[in-house]
């Protein structure tokens, strides 16, 4: 089995893989149609405080529910944007699971994978953009651009050669719904959701609507801005914790995959497999 970890600033991903050779022909390259089974994808709140052993706990009761057994696991594939965190991560696979881990950035690099970055300072692209540029290329093909609904809500652009061009990083939805109640005294803390209407006749529905249609206004804004600059038509590609609700209400992105981080992860594992 394979383990992939994504730790993001607000949420870690872990989600394990079946690529016994018995099941799954490993030796033919992942797409859409062929992808591993997937036996099991669990969230826990990032914590770059929390331990090894924190982590083997929390991993240990969710194999148990499903009956899944640990030594099964014989890599695990790490994306990380949060540096505090790695230590623990990987002694958790190394120490906790027994087995080898590789770490985004670290143990292997976009150069190994075959992604060309194409920015001012690559050492500053972040794991969770490389992996989802390399995603793209392979599940649906070079030429597009991300729109990531994180804890900041990215657009990153991928060349139709397959190149990482750039993008854009905006404040996130959670982070700016925090940041209006921690500032302004009167204002309650509200869920993300669509409200009634866009004019709203409450405070909460007023809030709801500037975080809502405020953000759809922000990602058609910055796509058609993006749009313009390319010399070919983009696939528009949602992901993150927040996709499901903000994708069917934009015309422009055309699909929307909440997986596209770990199946990232499956393409680097690929790409281990024949190095």
């Amino acid at each position: 089995m394979l383990l992939t970890i994504d730790c993001g600033n607000t949420n870690t991903v872990f989600a394990l893989y079946d690529v016994d050779k018995n099941k799954t022909d490993i030796d033919k390259v992942f797409d859409s149609h062929t992808l591993p089974p997937l036996l099991g994808l669990w969230r826990s709140q990032t914590n770059a405080a929390r331990t090894a052993d924190e982590y083997l706990a929390f991993f240990s009761q969710h194999l148990e529910l499903k009956k899944l057994d640990l030594s099964a696991i014989s890599l695990a594939v790490i994306s990380s944007v949060v540096p505090d965190a790695n230590f623990a991560l990987e002694r958790f696979c190394t120490l906790g699971l027994g087995v080898r881990s590789v770490l985004v950035g670290k143990d292997i690099l976009p150069g190994d994978l075959g992604l060309v970055i194409k920015i001012d300072k690559p050492q500053e692209l972040g794991a969770d953009r490389i992996v989802n540029a390399l995603a793209v290329n392979q599940f649906y093909g070079a030429g597009a651009i991300v729109v990531d609904f994180g804890t900041a809500t990215s657009f990153d652009v991928i060349a139709d050669d397959g190149a990482f061009l750039g993008g854009v990083i905006a404040p996130g939805i959670n982070l700016s719904l925090s940041a209006l109640h921690a500032a302004a005294a009167k204002l309650p803390k509200i869920s993300i959701a669509r409200p009634p209407h866009a004019i709203g006749t409450n405070t909460v529905h007023a809030m709801q609507s500037g975080i809502f249609y405020g953000y759809i206004g922000l990602v058609e804004g910055l796509l058609t801005r993006l749009r313009l600059e390319l010399n070919f038509t983009p696939k528009i590609i949602a992901t993150g914790g927040l996709a499901p609700l903000y994708a069917p209400h934009i015309p422009l992105i055309d699909q929307c995959d909440e997986e596209l981080t770990v199946k990232g992860l499956l393409s680097i594992y690929q790409t281990l497999k024949t190095m």
